[in-house]
């Protein structure tokens, strides 16, 4: 028997009315469970372009001033060049890291227009012979004229990530509880459907209906609740990317580091993720239910 989408349209819409409070419910707590693991996601993000400097083996950093003169630059350089404890390093320019900033907030205009190549210092990055000589060159570098500050890639990249993880345990914890929660309002939804129309399922199954045409309504509407939380866990994250990175990240653990930000397209990126989710949980419930009560 083939399922029309009117007929899918007009069964869907009366189990939802049927349920309107468990379906708000359900909505609700899908979109509560998936901000978190979207905040958690975006933090990721962060995390990922703040450390870009660090790759490659690069141990630590020497910020010059803003306004440091070339005299001052072309000494720090030929220091370094001079210091046995350097494998090798090498020199970020303004223009270098203008090129830096603007490649990691390519998608974000707002921090773009904000910044100009002024603002930015010129720094060293460095690769020590031994990781246990970063201290000795840091040191040396850290009172020379000039220098702003010289930032450890190893104590800021673990305290970072060590919070980052922990921050992302205990939220993506609470997200989990949370759908498991909405798995259970939608099952209970979907059996409430089922049961008030029991006599209905009996008498299609009668006249031929098949498992399928009788199943759909109900796997429709499972799948339109977690898409409906999903999409409120999606705009929310849009909207409030910037604020929601803020509050769950820690600003004490970026210093020296690129601050953590989430831009418009990782920000769709991980909406479209939640959508993924909220679909596969409101169908897979809904599916289960159906199977466990229809027995057809």
């Amino acid at each position: 028997m083939p399922v029309s989408t009117s007929y899918l349209a007009r069964e869907t819409g009366i189990n939802l009315r049927r349920n309107v409070a468990m379906t708000v419910a359900a909505i609700l707590t899908v979109a509560v469970s998936l901000g978190l693991v979207g905040g958690a996601l975006l933090m990721r993000q962060g995390v990922n372009k703040a450390t870009l400097q660090w790759r490659g083996g690069i141990e630590l950093s020497v910020f010059m001033n803003a306004t440091a003169s070339q005299g001052q630059i072309d000494a720090v350089e030929r220091e370094l060049k001079s210091t046995p404890e350097v494998k090798s390093f090498s020199f970020v320019s303004k223009a270098d890291a203008l090129k830096e900033y603007r490649k990691i907030f390519a998608n974000n205009s707002d921090l773009l227009d904000v910044v100009q190549e002024e603002d930015l210092p010129p720094s060293f990055r460095i690769v020590p012979q031994k990781a246990e000589l970063v201290d000795t060159i840091g040191r040396r570098f850290e009172t020379r004229p000039g220098v702003s500050d010289v930032v450890y890639a190893k104590d800021a990249i673990d305290k970072l990530l060590k919070s980052t993880r922990q921050r992302q345990r205990a939220y993506i914890g609470v997200a989990v509880v949370l759908l498991f929660g909405a798995v259970l309002l939608i099952l209970n939804a979907i059996q409430l459907a089922v049961l008030s129309r029991r006599r209905e399922i009996e008498v299609m199954k009668l006249v031929g209906a098949t498992n399928w045409f009788i199943r759909l309504p109900f796997m429709l509407e499972g799948m339109l609740q977690g898409v409906g939380g999903a999409f409120a866990a999606a705009a929310l994250i849009y909207v409030f990317r910037v604020q929601i990175v803020d509050v769950i990240s820690d600003p004490t653990l970026t210093q020296g580091l690129r601050s953590l930000r989430a831009t418009p397209a990782e920000a769709l990126g991980t909406g479209a993720f939640l959508l993924a989710i909220g679909a596969a949980i409101g169908a897979g419930s809904s599916a289960l239910a159906v199977r466990r009560h229809l027995r057809v």
